[in-house]
């Protein structure tokens, strides 16, 4: 007989929970590539949108001037109109590009408040198919102004703010899900690994819509927007909440000749008990508690083999369902220590994260003097440094039980970083490339961390007693106020860079400085605990 393959022996190592956890982990980990894949595009087409006229119409007329004119013709009063996307071939593209960012993610964060409330009261498998089908018509929506020669700046904001309402449905979701399956061990890797997604996505983002922004920037908008709703689709057939969800598929395995019930919810809200006989049927009996008046007497079999005969028992045993957890409200997630520390850091730090999300590419296109597809594509390897800084992170915080202090570290590390950076046009290739790579770590690093195993961590907080269902409002919460600084940076940027991008960057080290003031007290607090222990034993204590 031949032996096993090692790889079969591998697969059969894993039990069926495991692979449940495989498929939940990379399932959510698609899912929420998509939503950033379709968030990307807008910072790669924005130099499309508004293109250097004043160079091209300067190149026109030096090669009309090498002709042989004597004098050559002057430069048009409206070039800008004559390559730019109207209405943004105005001196005020920069503030109007913002308006598009601002009105996306203002939308975004005050929508993410509502979203995690909302969600706990919704199936999340459906809201979240229903989020990603309604995001990919907005995002199509979006591209179809190319299509169409659509011109209107109404038409534009209407779409950003209502694809960012709709993408508020996304992030609560798959943390939910996803500490529902996994527990706190290692909880900081699990969830570096896991938030990877959102570098994933943005540097699929960049590609696909780098590859048509020069020839047909409406397909840098349609193909992502097909995608998402594609992927809405596959969370409507696989996606598993919970793992209590599977018990209705699986019977329980019981051993031949024992009797051995098995409680689960029947009818009507009633619990069905299952008895196991001898001869392996099960037969089902169901106790109900009626009114006192009419309450009755049913007949039961005890747990002998079928032949036995059906004695009446008295009194009636009742078995009562224990009742779920209730929501927590808005007010009660705010008192759970931490959150309201983490939530201000985490405004400061999306902040220079998001800004760099959607002017990156439009800076290097400026400072550096490359073309959008070389600039979407070089912007890429910030995010591929975002992967390695929040896989760190976690690793680095699970090891010494200290997410605050991991969070600041990164910080203070980022502001030199950042001030590096606003001299990208006086450094070489190489030198660029790295600066890219440390400083998309350093900054997404904090970022991924507070948004992924720290909300979860206070979601789960002891003095919640296991209620489970307070988790997708910690992280609305924590998200949604990180998302207040997502709208904010932007809209800095385009009103800044007016006056110069070194005004940008020294917004971006203050907001940096903030986020490090804000955790001081954590970390003072962290430092001076008597020992460290794991993360999955450390929770934050009351104060």
């Amino acid at each position: 007989m031949a032996s096993v393959p090692p790889g079969i022996r591998l697969l059969v190592s894993f039990d069926r929970d495991q692979w449940y956890r495989a498929l939940t982990f990379i399932l959510t980990f698609l899912l929420y590539t998509s939503f950033h894949l379709s968030r990307k595009p807008i910072s790669i087409v924005k130099s499309e949108l508004h293109k250097n006229c004043t160079s091209l119409s300067e190149l026109a007329t030096i090669a009309s001037s090498g002709g042989g004119s004597q004098q050559p013709s002057p430069p048009s009063l409206h070039a800008d109109m004559d390559c730019s996307w109207k209405p943004f071939d105005k001196r005020n593209y920069k503030q109007l590009l913002g308006a598009m960012d601002y009105s996306f993610l203002c939308a975004y964060a005050v929508g993410m408040y509502l979203s995690g409330i909302i969600g706990e009261r919704l199936p999340i498998r459906l809201y979240l198919t229903v989020g990603m089908l309604t995001s990919g018509l907005f995002t199509c929506l979006f591209g179809l102004g190319y299509v169409y020669n659509i011109h209107s700046l109404g038409f534009y904001i209407f779409v950003q703010v209502a694809n960012g309402l709709v993408q508020t449905t996304g992030w609560p979701s798959v943390v939910t899900c996803i500490s529902n399956w996994f527990g706190k061990g290692r909880r900081g890797l699990i969830m570096g690994l896991w938030n990877s997604h959102t570098s994933v996505g943005n540097i699929l983002g960049s590609l696909i819509a780098g590859y048509w922004v020069s020839s047909n920037w409406g397909l840098s908008f349609i193909v992502p927007g097909l995608i998402i709703a594609a992927m809405g689709v596959i969370c409507f057939l696989f996606l598993i909440e919970h793992p209590n969800d599977l018990k209705s598929i699986h019977a329980p395995n019981c051993s031949p000749g024992k009797s051995v019930p098995n409680k689960r919810n029947g009818m009507n809200g009633h619990t069905e008990v299952y008895l196991q006989y001898k001869d392996n049927k099960t037969q089902a009996c169901y106790y109900y508690e009626d009114s006192v008046q009419n309450r009755k007497s049913y007949d039961t079999e005890l747990l002998l083999p079928r032949e036995s005969v059906c004695v009446p028992v008295q009194p009636v045993v009742v078995v009562k369902r224990e009742s779920e957890p209730s929501p927590i409200s808005f007010m009660g997630a705010l008192r759970i220590p931490g959150v309201i520390e983490f939530s201000l850091c985490l405004l400061f730090a999306k902040l220079v994260s998001y800004t760099f999300l959607f002017w990156l590419p439009l800076y290097i296109t400026k400072a550096a003097h490359l073309d959008a597809k070389k600039a979407g594509d070089l912007s890429t390897l910030f995010d591929v440094g975002g992967i390695v800084g929040g896989i760190l992170a976690g690793v680095i915080s699970d090891k010494l039980g200290k997410r605050a202090t991991t969070c600041a570290v990164m910080l203070l590390l980022a502001a030199p970083t950042l001030y590096g950076f606003s001299m990208i046009s006086e450094f070489g290739l190489g030198p660029t490339i790295g600066m890219l790579l440390v400083c998309g770590g350093l900054v997404n690093g904090p970022y991924s961390l507070i948004t992924t195993a720290v909300s979860a961590d206070l979601g789960t907080h002891k003095s919640l007693k296991g209620n489970a269902r307070a988790l997708s409002t910690v992280t609305a919460i924590i998200d949604g106020t990180g998302s207040v600084g997502a709208a904010l940076g932007p809209l800095l940027a385009g009103l800044l860079s007016a006056g110069g991008w070194d005004q940008v960057f020294y917004m971006l080290m203050t907001a940096d400085f903030f986020a490090l003031l804000l955790l001081l007290r954590l970390v003072t607090k962290e430092l001076t605990s008597n020992k460290s222990r794991p993360i999955s034993a450390v929770e934050l204590k009351e104060h």
